[in-house]
């Protein structure tokens, strides 16, 4: 009778489930390859399609992140109108995370629940949605669209500031990308308004030009406004001989003609989310603030009797960033990029942020099966009045509890680490425009129109 217990418990303890990071593997080793195209394959497989061009039949749960993933596949592959396709349906599907500190027990049942749930994305994932989404569409040259995710962009940073206060420099790029978007939409006061948020969350030297040109057409003011106003470079030295007329007429006329070339380069990837298991004491380190007194007690008399020895939940992994930075010149001439947005520690500063409350939650969750655990063992011994037996059960069922116990592991992990931008003004005409960023190269032309614009992206996930 012993015997096949044993080999049921046994059964029960290999039965357990991979998490969504161990499932998603192959995508991340083919993209830390390079090899973006087999990683688009594997996504498809994964949602049961046969093409990009397919959606799955269901779009929420784990499909939702899914089709994140794929979007910034396809952004690197330059498919940019099927990434934004992907990125408007998960965003409909995809909630955003309360980090509030009266939230904690929403945080734990989210971040390590069983994985068949609603996935709730922390508030970069969020605003990374809307923030990537302006990227593609710029880079067709459709404001429309761009303008659309903008809007969506300002929504959501306004609900997570009533909800968790003011944001981090997470806001920077999507502000900064909305207020571009805007200035070439013909709006100048919403553009400043945007511009300004931008530089509340970052330094950007290349808004002092726009900026200047801007407010001579609005009277949109704030004190950053005001500083880069103050802060115009001071004339150079006088020239041999004053220009004519007609030289400074030409000159105006050439800045008032010159287009624009907006640059966005992604590399990286943000840390993936893996299964950890840490031993108990540790566990109750972390989590002391987040228990209450009666299951911190009942945790710590369980780990005295060696009833809970570890705790499985999940952990950020690595970060993959670039070895080097992004390089870039124009028309051969070497240019520097602005702004460079680091996702992976808003990520980490987020994770940091729910990581109390999600081994609190852990604890109380691995207490409760273990409690389930040996009442049925004591059940199961009195029914066969054999104590063994019962023993048995129990603490089998213990072991086997904490092998099957499998954190939910599920996050956006094709986001780039890092992102960075610049824009240059340009004449009308054609130019030659090269991008490195970890050993990928991207070599094109582009035109630009008089008072126009263009959008130059490389996206390397690796």
């Amino acid at each position: 009778m012993t015997k096949g217990l044993a080999a049921a418990l046994l059964a029960l303890g290999l039965s357990a489930c991979a998490s969504h990071s161990d499932k998603t593997k192959p995508v991340r080793t083919a993209l830390d390859a390079g090899n973006d195209k087999q990683a688009l394959a594997l996504i498809n497989e994964d949602l049961e399609v046969k093409t990009a061009k397919d959606l799955p039949e269901k779009t929420d749960g784990d499909n939702a992140l899914l089709l994140l993933d794929r979007a910034m596949v396809l952004q690197a592959l330059q498919q940019y109108d099927l990434s934004s396709r992907d990125l408007q349906t998960s965003d409909k599907q995809i909630e955003v995370l309360d980090l509030s500190r009266n939230a904690m027990d929403e945080i734990g049942r989210y971040l390590f629940s069983d994985s068949s749930g609603r996935y709730k994305a922390p508030a970069y994932e969020k605003l990374m949605i809307n923030t990537m989404n302006m990227v593609n569409y710029l880079t067709r040259g459709d404001l429309n669209g761009a303008r659309i995710e903008a809007r969506r962009l300002a929504v959501m940073q306004q609900f997570l500031e009533r909800s968790e206060g003011k944001g981090r420099n997470l806001l920077s790029l999507g502000s900064y990308l909305a207020g571009f978007t805007f200035e070439k939409s013909g709006k100048p006061d919403e553009a400043l308004r945007y511009y300004d948020e931008a530089l509340q969350y970052g330094k950007f030297r290349s808004l002092a030009e726009p900026i200047r040109r801007l407010a001579t057409q609005s009277s949109y003011r704030t004190s950053r406004i005001e500083a880069v106003l103050a802060a115009t470079p001071a004339a150079g030295p006088a020239p041999a001989k004053p220009p004519s007329a007609a030289d400074a007429q030409a000159e105006l006329a050439a800045e008032d003609d010159s287009g624009e070339l907006l640059v966005i380069v992604g590399y990286g990837r943000v840390q993936p989310k893996i299964a950890k298991r840490i031993p108990i004491g540790l566990a109750l380190t972390y989590a002391s603030m987040f228990m209450s007194p009666a299951n911190y007690q009942q945790a710590n008399r369980l780990a005295a009797q060696g009833l809970v020895t570890w705790i499985n939940y999940p952990e950020l992994g690595k970060a993959r960033v670039g070895w080097i930075d992004p390089q870039l010149s124009v028309d051969r001439s070497p240019q520097a990029l602005d702004g460079v947005l680091a996702v992976d520690l808003e990520a980490q500063r987020a994770w940091e942020d729910a990581k109390g409350a999600v081994i609190a939650s852990a604890i109380t969750r691995m207490v409760t099966r273990i409690v389930a655990g040996t009442a049925a063992g004591y059940a199961a011994g009195k029914a066969s009045n054999n104590d063994l037996v019962g023993a048995l059960v129990s603490l089998g069922t213990q072991a086997t509890l904490t092998a099957v116990d499998t954190p939910d592991t599920r996050s956006w992990e094709t986001l780039p680490a890092r992102i960075a931008i610049g824009r240059f003004r340009l004449r009308p005409g054609t130019h030659d425009v090269a991008i490195s960023a970890n050993g990928r190269h991207l070599n094109t032309k582009v035109a630009l129109t008089p008072k126009g614009f263009t959008t130059t992206t490389l996206t390397v996930l690796r």
